[in-house]
């Protein structure tokens, strides 16, 4: 058992009122010993992603590293032996996906970005199959930025106004078009179709302006639900190319939302107690107020006001009989009352003094009516890690404990106050910060080169506590002149592993806390804790032993399984055999148990892989089936940094995008950047009859035309496939559209799940069983706006999954099964002094290494070559060693 409580901190609660007791000899050790059980049976993973650059363009690549630690142990995980790392975009729909083996709690890999994708903000979302047995708040999901223009032929730039009529949200958004050049497009036809949480709201035509504006209003009849959406807007060009934009409506009001929050979670009269404040604006960010707080008759009791980020605190300390409310300002100048909750007659509150940078102070105060000597008790813990204990009579209202700081680990600790019936009353959470859980990185830069393309070299030492670590480190480095660092917002380690890992909702800035050590920023994130919500687990299901569901297996290899029966019935001591001829022949066999069941484990094969499993009764006899086991895909669920969204990524990232047109153009000149092929339009009409298993809303075949498995035998690449074989669908540049909405392309929903047209080509085209056209009104008005254009609804056989599979004859099947990606290797010319070549380098990303290993004696070293321009080169190391101490380290240096 994992309890971790010092003596020495034990006889400090002694001599403030608080007392320590033994483990083993009060009933609340139950409680304890379950929450050790609890966490330890419900172990967690946590993943971070250290992505090479904060923000992208099309025709980037985006390189990460991957890092899994067990909650429980914060040591890289040994839980699970494969990740999942997914591209979405803002419509929450599915771009890629890699599958990618893990060893030791590390791995990495790489997303292409095609000219096919459009600017945008994307979702980087990453998981193993065993954390999809808890809530998806704790996957790791980060919206980046992507701009567009090597591949782009109109920007636009949008400013929102807000009012209200008639007791509406109204919205009116004035749309700039312009060319690369910054010329504005003048008196283009415009369409538009404004929607908000996929439902359509407005539509219309318009056209733009002699300065290249085009103006839209709509109006939020739902404004409880609806906040956010997205403008389709397609403008028709002067050669009558239509290009169609989607623009991101991340608020529809300026209205600020107030809440108070009394720390240890209630309000207690007579009691002072600390009210944190969090206001939050439309969009989801914080927004600063000032304000005083009033009592019932009108008299003022304090002055008010948030410090960042909208949030802020104060005490207060509530009168019997009396009622509060905050009378509030923003910063339009506008006013607005918000009552305080009522005060309870009488309870216990909790308080944290987490300023001090030695200790923590930890004081509980109790109503007059309840110094009844009752004893209560306090908990301190991290991830079932139980890190402080203690036992306070409650014979007067205040007791004080003090705890060293250096006894708490680095990350969130969760303060628990139980009662004397061992029910939780108040809780608060605190962020620790203690040095002895990072890695020092001692960078030796003396072989930095300031000149382009001279060769840089350097060597660091990693250690904890003086001794040398044997850690995985990946290190990237960008010319910080072009790729501006966004320091709150870029991947980082310590606040994605520490911080937001352990946190639900939207964090804003969380690289912020970590950036300086003074007592400001301490407060700030203290004030963070005050009021971001955040729950691993809850007391009483630890208390009763109710865990989740765990449907999902920690995998350790990928394999393939499942049941042979006959009749109905399982076929024990069946023979099965698996075979595949990618790469060579083949081959494995198995028996299956008494139940039929069996497992080809520790399969390691590239990409889609095509494998025929063939079983046999124990007598030879042929005539048996086979099911195969089918793990579903993972639903994308709505973003939940959405605040995060960035309207105008294109203007924000202007400077970049443009800069990088050079380097993509001399990537291509080179053969190494290809641009899309865009295939002319074809028409073709057919039918045939429907069947079943489909997720189809309109029931299984209600479709205008449906495609089957024997229609795509076949086929190699799905979109060269479809092209040609669906009736009244045509084709540009391998993406969908129905000649009922030409400009619009057609939705994919893949078993149930959306996806963007350009994933087709994900699927492998033996995975799939039915493919439902939807092209009528009638047949598409189910989905809401997302039918505008029509709808692909794809069924793959036995329901989709990371393995699907088909029966050609009796007693053998064939599996089509994902396999891992391969990741690719970073590009980075060498110049040597035999090197004459005058061909222009102007990579952003200089260099970018996802392995660099420190030995024992904690060295490790790196090389690479300048680009051939000037600027201020960044140099970012993180990594992780056995024990989990995490490092983070930045270094800059000139290059003239």
């Amino acid at each position: 058992m994992k309890i971790k409580i010092s003596l020495a901190l034990s006889f400090l609660a002694v001599l403030i009122g608080f007392a320590a007791f033994r483990i083993d000899d009060d009933p609340f050790s139950q409680i304890i010993k379950k929450l050790d059980e609890y966490t330890t049976k419900f172990q967690q993973e946590k993943v971070y992603l250290h992505l090479d650059k904060p923000y992208y363009a099309i025709g980037d690549d985006i390189w990460f590293k991957a890092y899994i630690v067990n909650n429980k142990t914060q040591a890289p995980s040994e839980i699970s032996k494969i990740l999942y790392v997914e591209l979405i975009n803002e419509k929450d729909s599915l771009k890629k996906l890699i599958k990618l083996p893990v060893m030791g709690g590390i791995t990495w890999g790489d997303f292409k970005l095609a000219d096919s994708l459009g600017e945008g903000n994307y979702r980087i979302r990453a998981y193993t199959n065993y954390m999809r047995n808890f809530s998806t708040d704790f996957f790791f999901d980060k919206t980046i930025k992507i701009g567009n223009s090597w591949a782009n032929k109109v920007f636009t730039f949008t400013d929102y106004k807000f009012s209200t009529e008639n007791n509406l949200e109204t919205v009116t958004a004035t749309i700039h078009f312009e060319d690369k050049n910054g010329v504005a497009y003048k008196e283009n036809e415009v369409s538009y179709e404004t929607q908000l949480d996929f439902k359509t709201v407005a539509k219309g035509k318009t056209k733009t302006n002699l300065n290249g504006d085009a103006v839209i209003r709509f109006t939020n009849s739902q404004s409880f639900v609806n906040k956010k959406g997205r403008i389709v807007a397609t403008i028709t060009l002067d050669n009558k190319q239509k290009i169609v934009k989607s623009i991101p409506i991340t608020s529809t009001s300026k209205d600020v939302d107030v809440q108070f929050l009394p720390e240890g979670g209630t309000f207690v009269e007579e009691l002072p107690q600390k009210i944190a404040i969090k206001a939050v604006n439309g969009s989801g960010n914080g927004e600063d107020i000032t304000g005083k707080i009033v009592d019932d008759s009108g008299a003022e009791v304090l002055k008010i006001e948030t410090t960042y980020l909208g949030m802020g605190n104060f005490t207060l300390n509530t009168q019997p009989g009396k009622t509060y409310t905050a009378k509030i300002n923003f910063k339009d100048g506008s006013e607005k009352d918000f009552k305080l909750p009522i005060a309870q007659k009488s309870g216990y509150a909790l308080a944290v003094n987490n300023l001090d940078t030695g200790k923590v102070v930890v004081k509980l105060m109790a109503s007059a009516s309840l110094t009844n000597g009752d004893e209560l008790r306090i908990v301190a813990q991290q991830a079932g890690n139980v890190y402080y204990v203690s036992k306070a009579k409650i014979d007067k209202q205040v007791l004080s404990a003090t705890i060293p700081r250096n006894k708490l680990p680095s990350g969130i600790i969760q303060f628990t106050l139980f009662s004397s019936t061992n029910q939780p009353v108040a809780e608060r959470l605190i962020f620790n910060k203690n040095k002895a859980d990072v890695i020092d990185v001692k960078l030796n830069a003396s072989g930095a080169s300031g000149s382009r393309k001279g060769k840089s070299s350097f060597t660091f030492d990693a250690s904890n506590n003086n001794k040398p670590v044997l850690g995985s480190f990946s290190v990237s480095v960008t010319n910080a002149t072009k790729v501006v660092p966004d320091e709150d917002n870029e991947s980082n380690i310590l606040s994605s592993l520490w911080l937001t890992s352990d946190l639900t909702g939207h964090v804003e800035k969380p690289n912020h806390y970590f950036l300086n050590n003074d007592l400001k920023t301490t407060r700030e994130l203290d004030d963070l804790m005050l009021t971001q919500g955040w729950r691993r687990f809850l007391w009483k299901n630890v208390i009763s032993g109710v865990g989740p569901t765990l449907t999902y297996k920690a995998e350790q290899s990928t394999s393939i399984s499942g049941t042979v029966t006959k009749g109905g019935k399982p076929v024990p001591n069946g023979k099965v055999m698996l075979m595949s001829t990618k790469g060579g022949l083949f081959v494995m066999d198995t028996v299956t148990n008494a139940d039929g069941k069996f497992n080809f484990d520790n399969l390691v094969f590239n990409d889609s892989t095509k494998f025929v499993v063939q079983a046999r009764t124990k007598a030879e006899r042929k005539f048996v089936e086979i099911k195969i086991d089918v793990v579903p895909y993972q639903i994308v669920t709505k973003n939940k940094n959405s605040a995060d969204i960035e309207v105008n990524v294109n203007n924000v990232l202007m400077k970049y995008i443009k800069e990088s047109d050079n380097y993509f153009n001399e990537m291509m000149r080179l053969g190494l950047l290809e641009r899309t092929i865009k295939l002319d339009e074809v028409v073709v009409t057919e039918k045939r009859n429907p069947i079943k298993n489909s997720s189809n809303l309109n029931g299984a075949g209600n479709a205008d035309y449906v495609l089957t498995d024997k229609d795509l035998s076949n086929c190699v690449q799905l979109s060269q496939c479809l092209n040609g074989r669906i009736p009244f669908v045509i084709f540009r540049a391998g993406i969908p559209y129905s000649t009922r909405s030409p400009n619009t392309p057609m939705s994919v929903i893949l078993d149930g799940m959306q996806v963007e047209p350009e994933f087709l080509d994900n699927l492998n085209a033996q995975d799939i069983e039915t493919i439902e056209v939807l092209r009528s009104i009638g047949n598409t008005a189910i989905y809401g706006s997302r039918g505008a254009g029509g709808v692909l609804v794809i069924t793959t056989k036995r329901g989709g999954g990371t393995a699907s599979y088909n029966n050609y004859a009796p007693g053998v099947v064939v599996v089509n099964q994902k396999g891992f990606s391969v990741s690719r290797e970073f590009y980075s010319p060498k110049y040597d002094s035999q090197t004459t070549s005058s061909k222009g380098d102007y990579r952003s990303t200089i260099y970018w290494n996802p392995q660099v290993v420190a030995v024992e004696n904690g060295q490790a070293n790196f090389d690479f070559y300048n680009a051939d321009e000037a600027g201020t080169y960044r140099v970012v190391i993180e990594g992780i060693d056995a024990e989990g101490h995490l490092a983070r380290k930045i270094f800059t240096f000139d290059v003239k």
